[in-house]
């Protein structure tokens, strides 16, 4: 597969493919085109004496003091040099691969005035699988993510640290081996290849395609604890949705109905006329973390094909303007959001845990288990839930709302975004262990109903989950089988067994809803 870049037409799934499927990447000739004009505007500026941050002035603070032409290309290795400045682990390294590939997008799309020698040399990195080394900590999202990127420039000038084929070494020594020649650089081109966003963009979009298949897990294992606890099924009947026209909500109320259908246990009617909040609601509480995370998306979609630099060159009308398109505001609030969203998955998934294992709510045996006081089952398999839930409300706190001044204040407002994507990455693992503990409590609370059949997909998930873990009867260690379904969880094996049986589960941008009703 090869993902053709122009700037403007980078989806999250291409994006995908190239950080974690070795697909290639190429530019368009319209690309090439718009970016020849921009860097027209440059050459021409330069000629003329004009004072251009970046090109022919210092960057921040320093940006009063003039650089001669003869100082231009120094300036922009300097630039690089001094802004790799980061700490920490590496990042992931389809977290860089996809950063490189956004990088490379926003230099296609026409604006940053670099020359299309300098991004084949990233495309041929991308392509031939040289990862540069970058910590995962010290960027604030505003000037764009300069530390990171910074040491992605590093490589690409035959410097720095990488990796290639899985094994750390000098950039010089994975350029080398990977047959990737060095770039050069001159006019803005140190800047143009740091000043943006793009590693905290990168790593939410990838989240973003992480979440999708969470929320459809949580499905699954909604529907498994509803079932098993006897759910009220009017509550999720279309007519109910239809009037709250929320896309989300009526997702998952519609996924619900299709999973635990022709459900023998909730066909065993207990006489209750409505449920508790968490499982009446279910639909109403993860709709609105679907519809958080399509906002999410569209955030990130737009931020991955725009032109986040600084400054912007307009080949078209001859124009260049120092702005602040490299401010990642939009995606530090969209990925805080997705952090708050996810988290709510978890708490509502623990609540349903706790329903099947506290007998007065359940009606099933203490901690579904036999022998209890002798067996307690899994009592503390809900602890680690609730362990993992209270993390994820501290890690839910927003770190767009914090700010720290920088760079003698002159930039003095600073978007935090990658915290925000680095947190919401631990928050996702969290996700999946506790919705591998509610699969595996659910599971266990059907054995409990007589010999009557789940769902239709909740069935399925049964079936999968007790192909891995068996049904508990005496107490034993419950780590590995926690483990076992969260893989399942992890790898889709339980979502696309489930969708085989009962068709694709939809997300909030797959339903067409009528407009509501709001008052001008």
């Amino acid at each position: 597969m090869d993902v053709v870049l122009d700037g403007n037409s980078l989806s999250i799934e291409q994006l995908c493919a190239v950080a974690r499927e070795g697909a290639t990447v190429s530019v368009s000739p319209d690309a090439q085109t718009k970016m020849q004009k921009s860097r027209d505007v440059i050459e021409k500026g330069v000629a003329d004496g004009a004072a251009i941050y970046g090109v022919t002035t210092g960057i921040g603070e320093f940006a009063r003091i003039s650089i001669s032409t003869e100082q231009s290309a120094e300036l922009q290795r300097r630039i690089i040099y001094s802004h790799s400045a980061g700490t920490g682990d590496p990042q992931p390294e389809d977290v860089v691969r996809a950063g490189m590939t956004c990088r490379a997008n926003t230099l296609a799309k026409g604006y940053s005035g670099v020359r299309l020698c300098l991004l084949d040399t990233v495309i041929d990195m991308i392509n031939k699988g040289v990862v540069p080394y970058i910590n995962e900590k010290g960027s604030l999202g505003t000037s764009g993510d300069l530390s990171p990127l910074s040491q992605f420039a590093e490589v690409a000038l035959g410097e720095g640290r990488a990796f290639y084929k899985g094994e750390q070494m000098s950039g010089a020594e994975a350029m080398k081996r990977a047959g990737v020649k060095p770039t050069d650089l001159t006019y803005k081109e140190g800047l143009g290849l740091i000043n943006g966003s793009q590693v905290m963009t990168a790593g939410t979009a990838l989240l973003v395609y992480d979440a999708e298949r969470i929320l459809k897990n949580a499905m699954i294992a909604s529907s498994m604890a509803l079932d098993a606890l006897r759910a009220v099924e009017r509550a999720f009947h279309p007519l109910v949705h239809r009037i709250r026209p929320y896309p989300g909500q009526n997702a998952v109320a519609g996924n619900l109905l299709r999973l635990f259908d022709g459900s023998e246990i909730m066909a065993n009617k207990s006489g209750k006329v409505q449920d508790g909040y968490s499982m009446r609601c279910t639909p109403q509480i993860m709709g609105a973390s679907l519809d958080a995370l399509e906002y999410v998306r569209r955030i990130v979609s737009i931020e991955m094909n725009s032109g986040a630099d600084n400054p912007l060159f307009f080949g078209e009308e001859g124009e260049y303007f120092a702005a602040g398109n490299f401010h990642g505001q939009g995606v530090g609030m969209a990925a805080d959001f997705l952090c708050i969203a996810m988290s709510e998955v978890a708490n509502l998934s623990e609540r349903h845990t706790n329903r099947m294992l506290n007998p007065v709510l359940s009606g099933l045996p203490d901690f579904l288990v036999e022998g209890k006081g002798l067996n307690s089952g899994l009592m503390v398999a809900q602890y680690t839930a609730a362990a993992l839930v209270s993390e994820n409300k501290v890690l839910s706190h927003p770190a767009s709302v914090d700010s720290i001044s920088v760079s003698a204040d002159q930039e003095d407002h600073v978007s935090m975004g990658p915290i925000a994507a680095r947190k919401c990455g631990e928050i996702l693992k969290n996700v999946r262990t506790v919705l591998a503990i509610e699969m595996m409590s659910a599971a266990q609370a059907f054995e409990f109903h007589e010999g009557r059949r789940p769902g239709k997909g909740t069935a399925v998930a049964y079936d999968l989950i007790r192909s891995k873990v068996p049904r508990l009867v005496d107490d034993r260690v419950l780590y590995p089988d926690i483990e076992a379904i969260r893989q399942m969880d992890e790898d889709c094996s339980i979502l696309d067994a489930v969708e085989a049986e009962v068709g694709p589960l939809n997300l909030a941008r797959d339903m067409e809803m009528p407009e509501p009703n709001v008052p001008a």
